[in-house]
């Protein structure tokens, strides 16, 4: 990999990331290659980048933006969802293919001389689980592409250097591997004692200056570097006024998600492993997706310690724990005849101490109060909506929602609230057929004669957790 040679060679100031300043050489990167086209060069190039990060894990780079090239703009395009809603220039993905190698070759001589302007993100509001907003941006296209280029990249890096318990926004994991390693900690600790966190506004109160502090320790490029201020400046615009921020990334930009990540690797995942764990009297695990954490401890004193630093810890780098929902739990097996322990959410779903069918004690988890309720307005909204289209088209949309719903939460255990998601379904869909006008009203006899030929998914379970058990 080239580095600049108007670096000093002296080492890197040491931040909340750790690392140590060094400079690499040109050959491990910029070698021979025997693809030449495509997505396999693209796969070579990262390749090569992650190699060098994974056997030098204290390396500074600070030159990475000769592997931002056409090639990878292309590729990033391809992965760019074309269906998404417009940002403030209102350029949809037909019109940017009307000339994209030109549109391209004009982007990456922009990014490459730091003529590139990142606009500001359009932003929107959808409702949160438990009720409220969650404010979302919606960056243009070609920012989005940038964005995907400068995160493949910079994620290459990165990836070598991320912990086991985080699980947010990363290639090969997902909400049901935070879910899954979650599930094996607290049956082979036989639960504990549970912090459950909430950071409160993480993405907009993240301080750009520790963000580049922290980058500091890992990646000084110089064109990346200007592209990620330049994102974090661009500020939002809603209802026609532009907003600016000196603190904060927007949700729903593409390289969001990693910042969010290095940040949290640093400010909590390196600090909690490397520092708090070895001085605990218990075993202790964290387990992250984003800016959603919890951690189990098996000594009640670790965990009440804990959750006193906690607080400290975050707020040096600018981030509040909301009062309301930062509490500690106790997750034990209850006694026989004495009172179940407590119960705590976690990325939908509420996780509980419950017999077996052998008797056994075991962590089950059932769909949350709030998300069923959610998804049952949410279908209620719908069919209210499209009640005058075709049958076989409400079908169509209805089944894939359903499949969606039972893809996430068809967990073992939690058959009781697909039950009640499905069953509810139907008696959303007969409520609003039977409304389409004031002669199509539609008993549930003939409901039920149209199920036979529409009969919308029962509820199907699409993860087990047994199969992994460390208690079997």
């Amino acid at each position: 990999m080239r580095h600049s040679t108007k670096e000093s060679g002296e080492p890197a100031p040491r931040g909340p990331g750790g690392g140590k300043g060094v400079t690499g050489d040109k050959e491990p990167l910029d070698g021979p290659t025997t693809e030449t086209t495509g997505s396999e060069q693209v796969s070579t190039k990262l390749r090569r980048v992650a190699e060098l990060a994974r056997q030098r894990p204290d390396l500074v780079l600070t030159t990475l933006a000769h592997h931002m090239d056409i090639a990878l703009l292309r590729e990033a395009y391809r992965r760019t969802q074309k269906s998404k809603a417009p940002g403030v220039d209102g350029v949809t993905a037909r019109d940017y293919e009307q000339d994209l190698e030109g549109n391209l070759a004009d982007l990456h001589e922009r990014a490459k001389s730091g003529r590139y302007r990142a606009p500001p993100v359009r932003r929107v509001h959808i409702p949160k689980g438990k009720g409220g907003t969650r404010p979302i941006g919606v960056p243009t296209l070609e920012d989005k592409v940038l964005q995907r280029a400068v995160t493949q990249v910079m994620e290459a890096v990165y990836e070598q250097d991320f912990l086991d318990c985080s699980h947010g926004f990363r290639p090969g994991r997902s909400p049901h591997t935070a879910l899954e390693s979650l599930w094996k900690h607290a049956m082979s600790m036989g639960g504990g004692w549970l912090l459950e966190v909430d950071i409160q506004g993480f993405f907009d109160n993240l301080e750009p200056t520790h963000l580049r502090a922290i980058l500091d320790q890992r990646v000084r490029d110089g064109v990346f570097r200007r592209l990620i201020d330049k994102w974090l400046k661009a500020g939002v615009q809603e209802d026609g006024a532009l907003h600016r921020s000196r603190k904060g990334t927007p949700q729903g930009g593409v390289i969001s998600p990693l910042l969010a990540n290095i940040y949290l690797h640093a400010v909590l995942d390196r600090w909690f492993v490397e520092e708090v764990k070895p001085r605990l009297a218990g075993r202790a695990e964290l387990v992250r997706y984003a800016d959603d954490f919890v951690i189990l401890f098996a000594v009640e004193a670790d965990a009440r310690a804990m959750s006193s630093i906690l607080a400290q810890r975050l707020g040096r780098f600018g981030l509040t724990l909301h009062p309301d929902k930062t509490r500690l739990v106790r997750f034990q097996p209850p006694e026989d005849g004495a009172a179940g322990s407590g119960t705590f959410d976690f990325l939908g779903f509420t996780h509980h101490w419950s017999r077996s069918r052998r008797g056994r004690w075991t962590v089950q988890r059932r769909t949350t109060r709030h998300v069923v309720t959610r998804t049952l307005t949410g279908l209620r909204d719908w069919c209210r909506r499209n009640r005058h289209d075709k049958v076989r088209v409400q079908y169509s949309t209805l089944c894939s929602k359903l499949r969606g719903h039972y893809l996430y939460f068809g967990v073992t255990g939690n058959s009781a609230a697909l039950r009640r998601v499905w069953y509810e379904a139907r008696r959303i869909w007969h409520r609003w057929l039977s409304r389409r006008s004031r002669a199509a009203y539609m008993s549930w006899a003939r409901f039920e004669q149209l199920l036979r030929a529409y009969p919308l998914p029962p509820p199907r379970l699409t993860r087990s957790v047994y199969a992994a058990s460390p208690c079997r």
